[in-house]
């Protein structure tokens, strides 16, 4: 398992070459860009034109929040903040159900992305959703249980915590299937994060069967000690990891 601190930072090479590079962030299920404020800033030291999505109805945007949002809507998300702010040579990371977002979105605008960086994340095949690409592998979610009205509101989802906070997230977003067809983006370089807790071994670890995937595809696996949320509680640990493996 490699430990963080024996990563060297590595500057990007678009930063080297005096054009800081795009790394763009999409958070996880319930979460929203606020869960990589702390990443953001020691990324921007290393050279990054850091940009954070929160996705529709989630985070700073849940007064858009509704049942009837899917998987396509945070896939258009992120690829009009990609148009609309016409970036390109992009470091696109998705953690956790992220994963399912950058997938779709490399689909779309494969020309614009330079390196694909699934933290910790769903890494589907095409025509799965989010739902048959766990398959029988419950972990800590069981979906079931948390469904209310269209949303998954697990436990610790409370509107009486301090801001930020996790909201509740829509069900379609976890049961649209992604295609994955567009052959450019089967050549986009990518790469797997996975974070292990101390004392499970790797193959115990709720996300283990899609770096099992990566390493599949023959894409880098990195390991590093940590729980599902690095960017919260290892900000500098997760950055020092990121950028020794995009070196």
């Amino acid at each position: 398992m490699l430990v963080a601190g024996a990563l060297a930072l590595a500057t990007p090479l678009a930063a080297r070459e005096g054009a800081p590079q795009p790394f763009l962030i999409v958070h996880g299920a319930w979460g929203g860009a606020w869960q990589f404020a702390k990443v953001d800033p020691l990324l921007r030291e290393r050279g990054y034109d850091v940009r954070r999505v929160t996705l529709t109805g989630l985070g700073e945007r849940v007064h858009l929040a509704s049942p009837d949002l899917g998987l396509q809507t945070h896939i258009d998300d992120v690829v009009n903040v990609i148009l609309f702010e016409n970036l390109r040579d992009i470091v696109l990371l998705g953690h956790s159900y992220g994963g399912m977002v950058i997938s779709g979105v490399a689909q779309r605008v494969p020309d614009r992305i330079a390196r694909l960086v699934y933290l910790d994340a769903i890494l589907p095949n095409d025509g799965e959703s989010l739902v048959t690409a766990r398959g029988d592998r419950r972990g800590s979610l069981d979906l079931p249980k948390m469904t209310r009205d269209g949303f998954l509101i697990p436990f610790w989802v409370r509107p009486d915590k301090p801001h930020p906070f996790d909201v509740p997230h829509p069900l379609k977003t976890f049961t649209d299937p992604v295609e994955l067809k567009n052959p450019a983006a089967q050549k986009i370089p990518a790469l797997y994060i996975l974070t292990v807790e101390p004392g499970k071994q790797p193959e115990e670890d709720d996300f283990w069967p899609f770096a099992e995937r990566a390493r599949a595809r023959g894409w880098p696996v990195v390991e590093m000690a940590g729980d599902h949320n690095p960017q919260w509680r290892q900000p500098a640990a997760t950055v020092e990891v990121l950028a020794g493996a995009l070196r």
